[in-house]
C-alpha cells in the first residue's frame, strides 16, 4: 500500500472563538501522545474539523474528509488536507492509503469499518468514539445502524490483531446524556 501522499497549503488563517484543544474530544486528546510524530492522521467524517485543527494545531498533518466539507473549509491551516468524499459509497473511496493515526468521531458506517485497520500503518493508532446501543432513550441518534453494539469495536480490533490500549462501552453525562463506545487500539507495537 502507498503512504498518504501530502500537499501543503501556504500560511494558517486563525479562527477567532476557535480553541481545538477545548473542542477536541478528551478521549481523543488522551491519547494523542501515542500518535507517532511525523506521521500523517486521518480524521474521517471530520465534520467541523475540531479534531484536525487539533492535530494540526500540534504539528501532525492531517487528511479531513467528509462529505460536506464547507465548515472545515472556512477555516484553512497549512498542515490539513480537505477532501469531500462521499463514504458511503459501495467502493471505499480511500483505497490504498495509509496513516500513523485514524481518528473517527460520531460517526458509525459499517460496511467499510474493516477497512480502517488496513489503512493503519505498522505502529499506527485507531481513536473511535461513537454513540452505542441504548442511545435512543437519550434521542439521537437513535437509528441501530447508527450505534455501536455492545463489544463491537472489540471485534473490530480482535479481527484485525490490533491491541487495545483502552476500551469504554459507557453512559455519559455530558456534554449531553448518551451512550458512547469508544476504543484505542494499535496495529502492531507502539513506537
Amino acid at each position: 500500500m502507498k503512504p498518504w501522499a501530502w500537499h501543503t497549503i501556504n500560511s494558517p488563517a486563525p479562527v477567532p472563538g476557535h480553541d481545538p484543544i477545548l473542542e477536541a474530544s478528551s478521549w481523543v486528546r488522551r491519547f494523542t501522545n501515542l500518535i507517532p510524530k511525523g506521521g500523517a492522521i486521518l480524521d474521517l467524517a471530520c465534520g467541523s474539523g475540531r479534531h484536525a485543527h487539533f492535530f494540526a494545531q500540534s504539528a501532525y498533518k492531517v487528511l479531513a474528509v467528509d462529505r460536506d466539507i464547507a465548515a472545515i473549509e472556512d477555516a484553512p491551516h497549512p498542515l490539513i488536507e480537505v477532501r469531500s468524499l462521499d463514504l458511503e459509497t459501495t467502493e471505499w473511496p480511500l483505497l490504498n492509503q495509509q496513516f500513523s493515526a485514524i481518528v473517527v468521531t460520531n460517526y458509525l458506517y459499517r460496511p467499510h469499518l474493516d477497512q480502517l485497520p488496513a489503512m493503519l500503518m505498522d505502529g499506527g493508532i485507531l481513536i473511535y468514539e461513537t454513540f452505542a446501543e441504548g442511545n435512543g432513550a437519550f434521542g439521537k441518534p437513535s437509528n441501530p445502524n447508527f450505534l455501536l453494539n455492545t463489544g463491537e469495536l472489540l471485534a473490530l480490533a480482535a479481527r484485525h490483531h490490533l491491541k487495545v490500549i483502552a476500551y469504554e462501552d459507557i453512559y455519559q453525562e455530558q456534554p449531553k446524556p448518551a451512550m458512547i463506545q469508544r476504543l484505542c487500539a494499535v496495529k502492531g507495537r507502539l513506537k
